[in-house]
């Protein structure tokens, strides 16, 4: 019993190593930034709400097997693309994130059929060739806005056009739609604000993906994300399931992209989308998630400790260093790093899994 207990203790510690990386670097930085545990709480609520419905869109492609879906980038753009359009006809409050969402989900579902179409060309090289289509789509969105937007289409309200009379300017004003979600239902607690509307609006989306998961197309995308030649032999249309799952990422990070900016209140019109898939990968891995397992509990502690971290890290390096850019620096250096450790841990451990599946038929053999 002593000596599977310890298995287990190592197998959860190894399995979570990005986490409690992260949870050190946390508890080692709080005392030393200074900031009260109030101000804490208030940001951390505050980030919870603004960023959890991103990193739960990428849950269903990894279900699918397609590994963390970088492209969600696309459903970003569809969403700030319908935010233009709201500003430019003057709608405002919740009518206005309404207008935008019904503008953006439909380019989000075509650009997501699109996506991926393309990744079912590209099995076993998902992600990567994800993360080339933002980058790919990025272009054509900035053709768009900077173009198009103001010459073939007629911008109304000049106020957000460029001073040349086409294209859209660099930041756009969201005051008219500014928190329209979070005050819905905002409350005080203690003096912090907590908006309870958009924590409804989260939670509702974690039951929606508990429920879809035991739908049959959820149980399709389990099957395809296990083995794919097993479940196109127990008549799963494979290529169609990975589509849907791409899709419905893209959809969710429309809707939520427009939950992102009505927080900020502003939109900086050509790089808003460009973190977007960066900042909500790193999130779901850091809670203990991998490129072929995620649920609900590694979306909210990821984004715990991962927000937690960029509140005190900074402030941390300022008074440790006296300079706030070394914080800075290394906050992002432990961003862009935990994707890299937790791919490497990955694929170590399809390797290591690999090797046991191998020893397991030769002993069987012999």
């Amino acid at each position: 019993m002593k000596k599977l207990t310890n298995v287990h203790v190592k197998s959860f510690l190894a399995d979570n190593l990005v986490a409690e990386i992260f949870l050190v670097l946390t508890i080692v930085s709080i005392p030393i930034s200074g900031y009260s545990g109030k101000f804490i709480l208030d940001e951390i609520l505050t980030r919870i709400a603004r960023n959890s419905f991103l990193v739960f869109s990428l849950v269903l492609p990894i279900m699918a097997g397609m590994g963390i879906n970088f492209g969600m980038v696309l459903g970003a753009m569809a969403g700030q693309i319908g935010l233009i359009f709201a500003m430019d006809w003057g709608i405002s409050g919740m009518q206005g994130l309404v207008f935008a969402a019904l503008i953006g989900i439909p380019i989000s579902v075509l650009l997501g059929w699109i996506a991926g179409t393309i990744l079912n060309h590209a099995r076993g090289r998902e992600m990567v060739t994800s993360y080339i289509l933002g980058f790919f789509f990025n272009g054509v969105y900035q053709f768009i806005v900077l173009y198009l937007f103001g010459s073939l289409v007629p911008l109304h309200n000049k106020a957000i056009a460029l001073s040349r009379g086409w294209g859209v300017r660099n930041t756009l004003n969201l005051d008219p739609v500014r928190q329209a979600l979070d005050n819905v239902l905002m409350v005080r607690i203690a003096g912090i604000k907590v908006p309870i509307s958009t924590y409804l609006v989260v939670v509702l989306l974690a039951l929606f993906i508990v429920w879809f998961k035991k739908t049959k197309l959820g149980q399709d995308m389990r099957a395809v994300g296990q083995n794919q030649q097993v479940a196109n032999a127990a008549g799963i249309p494979v290529e169609k399931t990975r589509i849907v799952s791409i899709v419905i990422s893209t959809v969710l990070a429309c809707i939520g992209q427009l939950i992102f900016l009505q927080n900020l209140g502003n939109m900086q019109t050509y790089n808003a989308h460009d973190q977007t898939g960066f900042f909500a990968a790193a999130a779901i891995l850091v809670g203990g998630a991998s490129a072929s397992k995620a649920s609900i509990a590694n979306c909210f502690a990821g984004v715990v400790l991962l927000h937690l971290m960029y509140i005190v890290v900074p402030r941390a390096g300022q008074n440790l260093f006296g300079n706030a850019n070394i914080g800075e620096y290394f906050r992002q250096f432990i961003g862009y790093g935990v994707i890299a450790l937790a791919l490497v841990i990955h694929s170590w451990r399809a390797y290591r899994n690999a090797e046991k599946a191998r020893m397991s038929l030769r002993a069987g053999a012999a």
